[in-house]
C-alpha cells in the first residue's frame, strides 16, 4: 500500500484536532481504506475518545515505541498498536511523550524520529492520521516532517484564526529544511454557527487572509454514534 500521512496541526488547543480524527478516521474506515490513527499528543484525548479510557496505564504507547527508535532497539512494527471495533488501528499515546519531547532535544535527527516509526508501519494502511500536540514544539515538528500533507483545525473564533500565521511559518520552514513534499490539505473550519454574524465575519477574514490554503470545504456527517460533523470534501483531499 501507499499510505498517505496527514498530520491534524494547530497550537491552539480546542479546535477540534482530535474530534477531527476520530471523525475523519473513521469515516474513511467506512469507505473500505485502512486507517492508523496516531496520537501525537501527552494529554492522549485521542486515545481517551476512541473508548481507552487510561492511556497511562497502557503497557505500550507511542512513546515506548519511539524510545526504542531513538535508542536503535529492534521493535515489532505492530507492537502496541491497538484495534477498535470501529474498523481503525491505534497507535496511542499518553503522558510518557511529554519526558519523550525533553529527550528529543539531545537526539541525533531529532525531527524525523517519528517518521522512522510510520515508515515502518505505513505498509500496512492507506492513511495514517497523526493527531498532534497543541504546541510547535518537538513532537508537532516531528508530526510535520512524517507528514505528507496537513489539514489545519481552526475554531470560528477570532484568536485561533489570528494565531495561525506561526503554524503556517512553522510548515514553511518543515518544508525548506526537513520536508519538502509537505503540503496543506487545507483549513477546516471548525464549530461554526452560520446563523451568527460573528461566524461569517471568521469565515469571511479567514478565506481573504488564507485563501490560497483554504479549500471550500462541505459539511459531512460521517460518524453516528457522535452527533457531530466535521467539514471535509473527501474527494477533493483523497
Amino acid at each position: 500500500m501507499n499510505a498517505k500521512i496527514i498530520a491534524l496541526a494547530n497550537q491552539k488547543g480546542g479546535v477540534g484536532k482530535t474530534t477531527t480524527a476520530v471523525n475523519l478516521g473513521v469515516g474513511l474506515a467506512m469507505l473500505g481504506s485502512k486507517v492508523l490513527l496516531v496520537d501525537a499528543d501527552a494529554q492522549g484525548n485521542l486515545t481517551d475518545s476512541l473508548g481507552f479510557h487510561e492511556p497511562d496505564n497502557l503497557p505500550v504507547s507511542l512513546a515506548a515505541v519511539l524510545s526504542k527508535s531513538m535508542l536503535e532497539e529492534p521493535f515489532i512494527p505492530e507492537e502496541g498498536i491497538l484495534h477498535h471495533a470501529e474498523g481503525v488501528d491505534l497507535m496511542p499515546g499518553n503522558i510518557e511523550l511529554s519526558a519523550l519531547e525533553v529527550s528529543l532535544v539531545n537526539t541525533m535527527s531529532r525531527e524525523t524520529v517519528l517518521r522512522g516509526y510510520v515508515n515502518a508501519v505505513k505498509d500496512r494502511y492507506d492513511y495514517v492520521l497523526i493527531d498532534c500536540m497543541p504546541s510547535l514544539g518537538m513532537m508537532t515538528i516531528n508530526a510535520l516532517a512524517a507528514a505528507d500533507s496537513v489539514i489545519i483545525p481552526v475554531q470560528s473564533h477570532y484568536l485561533p484564526a489570528k494565531g495561525m500565521t506561526q503554524l503556517l511559518q512553522t510548515i514553511a520552514r518543515v518544508r525548506r529544511q526537513i520536508n519538502p513534499k509537505l503540503t496543506i490539505d487545507g483549513v477546516l473550519l471548525t464549530m461554526v454557527d452560520n446563523r451568527t454574524n460573528f461566524a461569517k465575519d471568521i469565515s469571511f477574514i479567514l478565506r481573504r487572509d488564507y485563501g490560497d490554503k483554504l479549500h471550500d470545504f462541505i459539511c459531512v456527517k460521517i460518524r453516528h454514534g457522535l452527533n457531530l460533523h466535521i467539514q471535509a470534501d473527501l474527494d477533493g483531499l483523497f
